[in-house]
Order: structure tokens, then C-alpha cells, then sequence
């Protein structure tokens, strides 16, 4: 068959990275692992319209995936594409998989939406393509339509799928369980993106050829869950790669594709030190370790001991981030971190020590804070000192306990999935004493006292790097030091060029 693999335009208001989506080039391979053709449109980078491109390459099915401020994005794209084809459309991602708010069925009722995938979606794509593939090859009519029709039953007992009968009725069917064996995976189709295009994974820090740049997800899920992280509504599970899977793929990142970089994209990837031992040995062993490599997504502080971070630092490592979040104690229990403040000093002590950069990843405007809470988080940024901390203010996922918590107890100040993305510098709730303003407050305060300081600062000019990234940095800071307020227009601008 014919399959397309779309990302849809997710142009955000600030500089940031572009990068392959590592979710469709699972997929993708996947489904040239079956025997398809495939292609991969990423809205952000393509210049074709993407009507002209479905009209050219007449697809059998196309998949979507969508995150929660992309969502309405992937719809217009939908539409878009079943007015130039007809063809079944399937959504999947983060977002449509929050089945505890419905949000399935929210992209269901999409009149161009056929069918939507909840949770990790290899397995249920392949078991899709199968079903599309079969009703092909036996049957006249072959139109969506008919693919849907509510008395042939093709879609009763696929796991991990809500969908849409050409009846207009919802069904949502029994969820699937998450991959266990993820070393029987193809690798990513990296081939399929245009790496030209794309930067490279800390742009605003380093300064490498973005198609030289790879991602590489060595394990998934989280055992822990933490209040306001989107994960909680992924698989509880976590599994990972044997450290030869991930050193066969690393050799090919390296050798085959000339990588300049390697970002670990896991989620919780330490969670068994001695696995990454061995990973960082293999490394070593089999010379791989003068490429530079990030977790690009942190990694646990109390499972980050002085051994470990010296062996991945001569394996390679650059850079590890850390979810730190807040530096109050109460909140930091409040939030379930299972984690004290104490283990995270620790964990950046241990890093400081084998020569590893670190970034800290911190919260303005959790649940129950105060003026006072979040000046303890930018004190205790500024006592890490890592190379960068990125504030954040806390946005309410739905799925996430925070989202039930601000429902049941606060105020929401956003009412649209768009917003997610647009008031980038705007508090997203309001609760008890903690008002938008102050929340906006202490953000640009964390920004101005953290970065302001002569360390920071000599740090940056003394890098070959923030040289070479010198306009784009000057826009980022002119954009956290000097906030502005939305353009107007700027999100019908952008809706336009969604479907373009």
C-alpha cells in the first residue's frame, strides 16, 4: 500500500528546535517493514501544499499525529486532505490518547477523522494497514465510506482504537498493551525525512549541522508519576532496550549517517544504572564515545550517582538535564517527585565534578505556590548554577492530576488546545491566592535573576557556540527579557498556513 505519515505545521512563536519526529519514524519503518511505500510529510519543513502532494501520491491511508497544542492543526490538516483524496485518516498521539477526558472521541467527531489510535501506536498501525490492506483486495467499492460501514464489523476488535462508523456512531474498543519486547523494533526511517531542513537538538546552545543531528529512544515509559507531567497518561511500564540493540543502532547513527551528535530522547532513562553501565562500556569499546551525545530529556536525579555519571561522561555524555521542578520542599512532595533536595544538590555536585553540562528544568506556578515558594525555586536554580535553567510555567495537561485538580479547585485561563502554544509567556490557571499576575511575575523574574548574573553571562561569551547562534540567541533573549503580547492575527495566520 500506499501510506503517508504526516506532522502537522507546529510553528511555534519563538525559536526552537526542528527535529525528525521520532514517533513517525517508528512508524514508518514499520510500515516499510510490512512492504508499503511510504512517505513522511512534515508540514513545517515541506513546500509542496499538501492537497497537491495527496493528489500526486494517491495514498491508501494516512496517519496523523498530534500532541495536545497541535491537535486542531492536525483536524485542518484532516479536512484538507479529504477534500483532494478520499482516503481513511487516522489520528494518533499524545492528545487523542487522553480517553479519560474523551478527548478519543473529540477527534473522532472530526468529520474527517476516521479513526483515532490511543497510546503507542506500531502495533495497532500495523494491525490497521492489515484490515485497510484486506478490505482493498476484496472488495468493488473501496471507498472510506465503505470502509467505515457500521455492520461490517472490520474494526470491532482492534485493540487500542476509537473510530467513527459511517453511520456517525463512536466506538471505542479495549486498549492495547504497551510494546514489551522493544528490541524487536525497526530502527527509526530517518532516510524518509528531509535532514536539511531540520536544526540541530539545542540550537540555541550548539552550534551543529542539523542533518547531522539524530534522536535515539533507548527505553519507555515511567514508573513514576509526577502530577503535572504529560506522561502519566502513557504507558506506567517501563521497558527497555538491551544495551546491545541500542549500541547496534548507535554504530549505524555514527558509521552509516555520519552523526555529529545523538540525543536520548527517554524519558527515564537511568532507571537501571547497571544497563547504562554497560551501554556506556560498549561505547568506549567500540569507539563511539568522540561523538557527543545529550539526554535531551533529563534523566532521575537520585538515580544519578558520582560512578555512573563519570562512566557516561567518558562515554560520550556532553550534557543531562534534570527535572527538578521546584526548590520548596513541600511543593516538591506535594507534586509526588519522590525526590528531596538534597539528591538533587547531589546529582549536580556529581556531574559539576566529572565535567558534565547540566540543565535544570524548573516550574513557576505549581499548585499551592506563593510568592515566597517561587522565589525558593529561582534561589535554588541559581545555587545548581547549571548551564541552563529553562522556566517554565505550569501548564494543566488534560490526563494529568493537575488538570482534575485546577477543574475541581481553580480557574482555567485557557479554553483552547491552541493556546497551549500561543500565550507561551502566560499563566495557564489561576488557584486560591495564586493569581496570573503573579505567576507572570516570577517567570520573568526567574529569567532576569538567573541569567543576569556574571557567570551566566561569561559562560556565554566565552563560548565559541553562542557566537555562532549569536541572531538567533539575540531573539530569544529579547523575547524572555522584553515580553510582548500576542500579534494579532497571529493565530489566523497560522491557520491559514495549516492547510496550505
Amino acid at each position: 500500500m500506499r501510506v503517508v505519515l504526516i506532522n502537522p505545521r507546529f510553528r511555534l512563536p519563538i525559536d526552537t528546535r526542528t527535529t525528525p519526529h521520532l514517533g513517525l519514524a517508528y512508524l514508518a519503518a514499520m510500515s516499510e517493514q510490512r512492504g508499503d511505500e511510504v512517505r513522511i510529510y512534515d508540514a513545517d519543513v515541506e513546500d509542496q501544499p499538501l492537497d497537491e502532494f495527496m493528489r500526486e501520491f494517491k495514498p491508501h491511508v494516512v496517519g496523523i499525529t498530534a500532541n495536545t497544542p497541535q491537535v486542531k492543526q492536525a483536524w485542518r490538516h484532516a479536512e484538507k486532505i479529504k477534500a483532494a483524496w478520499d482516503v481513511p485518516i487516522v489520528l494518533g498521539g499524545p492528545h487523542p490518547s487522553v480517553e479519560s477526558e474523551e478527548l478519543d472521541f473529540e477527534s473522532a467527531r472530526q468529520p474527517a477523522v476516521d479513526l483515532v489510535v490511543r497510546g503507542e501506536g506500531e502495533e495497532t498501525w500495523m494491525e490497521i494497514c492489515n484490515r485497510i490492506e484486506d478490505f482493498m483486495r476484496d472488495q468493488e467499492d473501496t471507498s472510506t465510506a465503505a470502509l467505515m460501514g457500521a455492520n461490517r464489523g472490520i474494526w470491532d476488535n482492534v485493540l487500542g482504537i476509537s473510530y467513527k462508523t459511517a453511520d456517525g456512531a463512536l466506538h471505542r474498543n479495549l486498549g492495547r498493551a504497551a510494546v514489551d519486547d522493544l528490541d524487536s523494533l525497526p530502527w527509526p526511517a530517518y532516510h524518509l525525512f528531509r535532514m536539511d531542513k531540520y536544526t540541530n537538538l539545542q540550537p540555541a546552545t550548539d552550534n551543529v549541522d542539523g542533518s547531522k543531528s539524530f534522536s535515539i529512544l533507548t527505553s519507555r515509559g515511567c514508573p513514576y508519576r509526577c502530577i503535572f507531567c504529560s506522561q502519566s497518561i502513557m504507558p506506567i511500564k517501563w521497558r527497555s532496550r538491551t544495551p546491545e540493540n541500542v549500541l547496534a543502532e548507535w554504530k549505524h547513527l555514527v558509521e552509516d549517517l555520519d552523526a555529529q551528535e545523538i540525543g536520548v530522547l527517554d524519558d527515564s532513562a537511568n532507571i537501571r544504572k547497571k544497563r547504562l553501565h554497560t551501554l556506556a562500556d560498549m561505547l568506549i569499546e567500540n569507539n563511539l564515545n568522540h561523538v557527543p551525545w545529550i539526554f535531551v530529556n533529563g534523566i532521575r536525579a537520585n538515580l544519578a550517582d558520582y560512578e555512573l555519571m563519570k562512566k557516561l561522561k567518558q562515554a560520550g555524555l556532553r550534557r543531562t538535564a534534570f527535572g527538578v521542578e521546584t526548590g520548596n520542599s513541600q511543593i516538591l512532595r506535594d507534586i509526588d517527585k519522590n525526590i528531596d533536595l538534597d539528591t538533587i544538590r547531589n546529582a549536580f555536585k556529581a556531574c559539576k565534578e566529572v565535567g558534565l553540562e547540566t540543565i535544570a528544568f524548573m516550574i513557576i506556578g505549581l499548585p499551592g505556590e506563593t510568592r515566597e515558594t517561587m522565589q525558593d525555586t529561582i534561589d535554588f536554580a541559581i545555587e545548581l548554577d547549571p548551564l541552563i535553567a529553562n522556566f517554565s510555567m505550569m501548564t494543566p495537561y488534560p490526563g494529568t492530576k493537575v488538570w482534575a485538580q485546577v477543574k475541581r479547585q481553580g480557574r482555567m485561563l485557557i479554553h483552547d488546545w491552541e493556546d497551549y502554544v500561543f500565550f507561551e509567556q502566560k499563566a495557564r490557571y489561576e488557584m486560591g491566592e495564586m493569581t496570573a499576575e503573579l505567576v507572570e511575575e516570577m517567570y520573568r523574574k526567574a529569567y532576569r535573576q538567573f541569567y543576569l548574573r556574571p557567570g551566566p553571562i561569561w559562560r556565554r561569551v566565552k563560548s565559541g557556540d553562542f557566537w555562532m547562534n549569536l541572531p538567533r540567541n539575540i531573539r530569544i533573549a529579547m523575547r524572555t527579557f522584553v515580553p510582548k503580547a500576542e500579534k494579532t492575527g497571529l493565530r489566523k495566520k497560522i491557520e491559514a498556513e495549516a492547510i496550505s
